[in-house]
């Protein structure tokens, strides 16, 4: 190991479970952060300190104001100009550690990429704000053989699930059932304290790097949940379900798409994605020309945005769309033909 790097991790290398060996290691390794929201903006932040040598950042999202009580890599100049969160985070990491490789990507995790998206990773982490995609994640790994680390978090409480394959249960042993989105509560009508939000970001980035240094055999083998606010922390213990469909019956619905949803109502922003099949080899340039027949448009190397009275369309690289002022499904979709119509 380099002198520098010795220097760099040294009171990581002294905590004996680490050591050179394991330090070696993680800077070899490559993990994939899925979400660069308040979970994956510190996850990330961790890791990189940590050396970590490759880091793939992909997130779906821009920087807004509201984030920045509780995802820390972002500042209010990314929030007025509405950076992408992947390229926002990797540029701030950069400063932080410039010996490792850091690869933003500004898409959203789908059955379609996840196959590209994850290659060559040694662990994924789960910074995403949404079950359908955590599904996503857990039929992947599992058929794939990959171990990932789920957390979340709402209010002061959170939870963190670490699932090595064939080693501990997996997520559908967990929830064996994708919940409807009606029952559950958000960030929107619960909050979220940032702390909160740093200890369970904090505890996923430890239970990676247990599994980077070579020390798989340390993670929880439990569900463990914290709340900040009445000061407790347990761990649920947690078996593989022999009736599990996933880690057991060996069947990835959500992998092939046969489980999938064409709109998603984004946590936060009174706003709905869709996956714009008819825009995804159209360039940005010539979109931002076709919309501009509709209202103010501003685009970047990223997205092409169009503002309307009471909506603003934001269209990604690849057709996917965000429709802005609604939270209904159908709506967006009508918004979005009628505009593309014009």
């Amino acid at each position: 190991m380099p002198s520098s790097d010795e220097s760099r991790y040294s009171r990581q290398i002294r905590f004996a479970p680490v050591g050179e060996a394991g330090q070696l290691a993680i800077g070899k390794s490559r993990a994939l952060i899925c979400g660069c929201g308040a979970l994956g903006s510190t996850i990330a932040e961790r890791l990189a300190r940590a050396g970590v040598g490759h880091l793939r950042i992909v997130d779906r999202d821009w920087v807004e104001v509201s984030n920045l009580q509780r995802q820390g890599l972002f500042t209010e100049e990314d929030a007025a100009s509405r950076q992408p969160k992947a390229v926002a985070a990797a540029r701030e990491l950069a400063r932080y550690n410039s010996h490792i490789t850091l690869e933003p990507i500004v898409e959203d995790v789908t059955y379609a990429n996840i196959a590209n998206l994850a290659a060559d990773c040694d662990i994924l982490l789960d910074g995403t704000d949404n079950f359908e995609t955590r599904f996503l994640l857990n039929d992947f790994c599992i058929q794939q053989g990959v171990p990932w680390i789920h957390g979340g978090c709402l209010g002061a409480s959170g939870q963190v699930l670490s699932i090595v394959p064939g080693a501990t249960a997996c997520f559908r042993c967990l929830l064996p059932e994708l919940p409807s989105r009606d029952a559950l509560e958000t960030c929107d009508s619960a909050g979220v304290l940032g702390t909160a939000v740093g200890l369970i970001a904090c505890w996923q980035a430890t239970e990676a790097l247990k599994v980077l240094s070579g020390n798989a055999s340390a993670v929880s083998r439990g569900l463990i949940v914290l709340d900040a606010w009445d000061t407790s922390a347990r761990i649920v213990r947690l078996e593989p379900n022999a009736h599990c469909p996933t880690c057991q019956a060996r069947e990835f619905p959500f992998l092939s798409g046969q489980i999938r949803t064409e709109t998603t109502v984004l946590c936060g922003k009174n706003a709905v994605q869709i996956e714009s099949p008819t825009l995804n080899r159209s360039p940005l340039a010539t979109i931002a020309e076709r919309l501009q027949l509709v209202g103010p448009v501003t685009q970047n190397a990223f997205f092409v945005r169009l503002t309307l009275r009471d909506h603003t369309l934001t269209i990604f690289k690849g057709g996917r769309t965000v429709v802005e002022g609604t939270t209904q499904g159908a709506e967006a979709k009508s918004i979005l033909a009628q505009t593309l119509g014009s």
